[in-house]
């Protein structure tokens, strides 16, 4: 593997890893889902799924052990 491949490669992943983390990437799989079984209704802005998604987590409470 030549140095520039492995620098894409390090980038790409360093890229998912910091997604994963910030939770941009769990955005875009809800944008994905929403378009396949509501192809008719408006995809949410970024900020109107994070409203909804704390909402859940406030009506919707998990227990955690750590």
């Amino acid at each position: 593997m030549k140095a520039g491949q492995r620098a894409r490669a390090v980038f790409r992943y360093l890229r998912w890893y910091l997604r994963e983390l910030t939770g941009e990437a769990q955005y875009d799989r809800h944008c994905e889902r929403h378009r396949g079984r509501h192809p008719h209704i408006p995809v949410p802005t970024r900020r109107e799924y994070e409203v909804l998604r704390t909402r859940h987590r406030e009506t919707h409470p998990q227990s955690r052990c750590c």
